[in-house]
């Protein structure tokens, strides 16, 4: 007999069926016993009244995982409104030890900490998994919005020669006796890949040493970059950005809808046209001084209550960073040389996305880093492509997490990370 998931009950009422899964909980009455049990798809409710059955149920701590012959019956009152009866059940793993906290109540009432000690187990519960549901599924529309336009997935080392970004704490590593770093990006190799298939993305990891200790930041996080040929400007680059999470918010919705239920969440529309402002004038609508060479977790937060309350969008780009801010392959505004043709993308009030036009002449590369002091050594595998006949072209990276966080409410990245690496994080 195949075994069947909960979620499929429905389709073999009046039939026997077989199904397997965890104990998820357990209820032992005078004269009945109800056992609940859960599958990648769910929970289905088996009605034991045999008491030899009875007694084996008994002595089946939560989280055993067991396999249900039994009858399908229609009951309301169910979960799903059908239930398992008649049933014999057989562990299929010893008795499992009792986990640090309840998987079967509602909500985990253990500290994040706590968790994060005991992710494998912590995982399973649905609030904590259905936040990585939403994330496989965004990674899914990501993929599918940009292969519809032609772009192709790449896979770029992560061990790396030099860092990509000047002035950024990178991870060093032994490599064979010389020198080399985890990859903070896949910056020069997408923009590379560029020269070869005008149009590629890639989803993977990328590291950063920073010593940040706050709720928005990861030591390691999935990063979802794109790059693109024979671009006008910045906002060619912008427009595919809005394609992409449309695609992803859409497939969060199609293929994560029960996950999005359990979260009692609802994906904002992503508006046909983001709004836009300059840095400049953000600077001015967020009340901040009109020097500020960045702009702070503050001025991201009054920035999007402006998006929301001037546009009805939960979505704000802001282009024309300061030069000074932006990476040495960053093109500058043409009109307006000390800002750039680069963009964040704000999601509600946080930034999510940033990316823009990048260089591609060589010489505006050997004049950017010695403008900047940098040496062109360390970059010369990367700068000597750009001899070989570059296209206009740009991108952008999506930090995966960051986004599912803000779009489930949560108020730390690591609770929709599985096993975060941060700061003071190796383990498990």
């Amino acid at each position: 007999m195949q075994r069947i998931l909960s979620d499929q009950l429905t389709r073999h009422t009046g039939r026997t069926v077989r199904i397997s899964g965890w104990v998820h909980r357990r209820r032992l009455l005078k004269s009945v016993a109800f056992l609940i049990v859960r599958d990648a798809a769910g929970l289905a409710q088996v009605v034991v009244t045999d008491p030899v059955v009875r007694a084996e149920v008994a002595a089946l701590p939560e989280e055993t995982v067991v396999e249900v012959v039994a009858t399908v019956v229609a009951n309301a009152a169910a979960p799903g409104g059908l239930e398992l009866t008649d049933p014999t059940v057989r562990p299929l793993s010893p008795p499992a030890a009792p986990p640090p906290f309840d998987l079967y109540r509602p909500e985990l009432a253990a500290t994040l900490p706590t968790q994060l000690d005991h992710a494998p187990v912590a995982l399973r519960h649905p609030t904590r998994s259905a936040a990585l549901r939403i994330s496989a599924a965004a990674v899914a529309g990501f993929r599918a919005t940009l292969d519809a336009r032609r772009f192709v997935e790449i896979h770029t080392p992560k061990v790396v020669a030099s860092s990509t970004e000047s002035g950024a704490n990178v991870f060093a590593l032994d490599w064979f006796g010389r020198p080399a770093y985890l990859a903070q990006s896949p910056q020069f190799y997408k923009q590379l890949m560029v020269g070869v298939f005008e149009r590629v993305y890639e989803v993977g990891p990328v590291f950063r040493a920073e010593p940040h200790d706050t709720v928005r930041h990861l030591a390691q996080y999935t990063s979802l970059d794109v790059e693109l040929g024979f671009v006008t400007d910045h906002r060619d680059v912008m427009a595919v950005l809005r394609d992409a999470l449309a695609g992803m918010l859409d497939a969060v919705g199609d293929r994560a809808a029960g996950a999005l239920a359990t979260l009692g969440v609802t994906p904002p529309p992503v508006p046909a046209q983001i709004p836009a402002v300059h840095f400049t004038d953000a600077l001015r609508i967020a009340g901040a001084s009109a020097d500020e060479p960045d702009l702070a977790p503050a001025h991201e937060r009054a920035l999007g209550e402006w998006a929301r309350r001037e546009h009805g969008s939960e979505f704000l780009f802001v282009t024309g960073y300061p030069m000074a801010k932006r990476p040495f392959y960053t093109h500058p505004d043409p009109a307006r040389p000390g800002h750039s043709n680069g963009f964040d993308l704000l999601f509600r009030g946080l930034e999510l996305v940033t990316g823009g036009q990048r260089l591609h002449r060589h010489a505006d590369y050997l004049a950017a880093l010695a403008a900047r002091g940098e040496p062109v050594e360390p970059y010369a595998g990367y700068v000597d492509a750009f001899r070989h006949g570059m296209p206009p072209h740009g991108g952008f990276a999506i930090g995966l997490e960051r986004l599912v966080a803000r779009l489930t409410g949560a108020p730390n990245i690591r609770e929709v990370t599985p096993f975060p690496r941060d700061l003071h994080r190796l383990t498990p």
